[in-house]
């Protein structure tokens, strides 16, 4: 798109619109790519020659819904959110809030953008002067080369610190417990495995059948185990610790530990919620399973743990925090300074607490 000539139409006509916001048409790329991931999104900024245009711009581009964000949109709706049909069946409830969600960062941004301009970014915004090349076909041979050299940037840029944040996370809720009896456990499940194949292929259904009642009953032990030791772990003791705070949104200790386990990647609560809740750790969004567990979940008052108001909040949140150590990360190396990404790690999860929050008292007053 870049080669062939349209980008550079799409900021020309963005521009009125950006202005309005103290930006210029050339941020309405970087923002758009940060739909998809805000790290290309951030590293798109350097086409931004004035300064406070491509700071504003990457300040803000965290806020795009990014694709890591969907796996939570989907597990929140499709288990909490009635399928309500409107305009004769064409649209559904869970499809409209999954619409609003990805509007919070947008009508969220428009405020932000327009603060950060009045106040650390003061200045007139420039006349918008782009050359509009004609159009045309582009080089498979340039586009290929862009290709692999981003990918290479965002591989050795990002994987590399996600690899490190996950190990920091891994560790926090690997330690202190006792592991042998789970290691065990793991064995047994291992070696029963090997002894279902071989009666199989024996052609013995009936031994195939009694090991597998024994896998399956293994298998749930083994959940079991890894939700307590989860539980006694680092980041179990830290979900406990921050439960008076989050105590306001509607969550409780587990939604806690989902939330800081997540902080290197937002799509790894779903499989931190599958082990809290003794499903293990290969569980999907859409996997009915997982939802049907978290509906079954009740505080020891007997109430519900999940319910609309604190699906919706927790979706807010999502949709609001910088929860991807790897953006951060990024925004520290194209800003030379921890400055920016200290701040922008404050704001956004300010910004998502309050919207958590306001979401949830919001919504039990209107369910009540």
């Amino acid at each position: 798109l870049e080669d062939c000539g349209y980008m550079a139409r799409a900021a020309f006509v963005m521009d009125r619109l950006m202005t309005k916001l103290g930006l210029s048409g050339k941020s309405f790329v970087p923002l758009m790519s940060s739909f998809a991931c805000a790290i290309p999104g951030v590293m798109a900024t350097r086409v931004i020659e004035n300064r406070s245009d491509r700071m504003v711009t990457i300040l803000v581009a965290p806020l795009m819904s990014c694709s890591a964000r969907l796996p939570v949109y989907i597990l929140m709706t499709t288990a909490f959110v009635p399928p309500v049909m409107y305009v004769g069946g064409w649209i559904s409830l869970p499809e409209i809030v999954l619409f609003v969600m990805y509007l919070v960062g947008i009508v969220v941004a428009v405020p932000v953008a327009w603060l950060l301009r009045k106040t650390f970014f003061k200045g007139e915004t420039p006349p918008f002067v782009m050359e509009l090349p004609s159009y045309k076909w582009p080089s498979f041979r340039i586009v290929m080369a862009r290709v692999y050299d981003r990918s290479k940037a965002f591989v050795v840029r990002a994987g590399t610190l996600i690899f490190a944040t996950t190990i920091l996370v891994w560790a926090a809720g690997y330690f202190p417990a006792d592991h042998t009896e789970h290691h065990q456990l793991q064995s047994q499940i291992e070696n029963t495995q090997l002894r279902i194949a071989q009666f199989d292929i024996q052609n013995e259904q009936e031994e195939s059948k009694q090991a597998t009642a024994e896998l399956d009953g293994l298998h749930e032990k083994h959940n079991q185990l890894s939700a307590h030791l989860i539980e006694v772990s680092f980041l179990g003791k830290m979900g406990h610790a921050i439960e008076p705070a989050v105590r306001p949104l509607g969550w409780d200790w587990k939604i806690g530990v989902g939330v800081i386990a997540s902080f290197p990647a937002r799509e790894v609560i779903i499989a931190t919620m599958g082990t809290i809740y003794s499903l293990g750790g290969d569980v999907g969004e859409e996997d009915a399973s997982l939802a049907k567990q978290l509906s079954a979940a009740r505080h020891p008052d007997g109430t519900k743990v999940f319910t609309v108001a604190v699906a919706c909040s927790i979706m807010v949140f999502f949709a609001l925090c910088a929860q991807c150590a790897a953006t951060l990360m990024v925004i520290r190396r194209e800003t030379n300074s921890w400055r920016w990404p200290i701040f922008t790690f404050g704001y956004m999860t300010a910004l998502a607490y309050v919207g958590a929050l306001i979401t949830y008292q919001v919504g039990m007053l209107l369910l009540t």
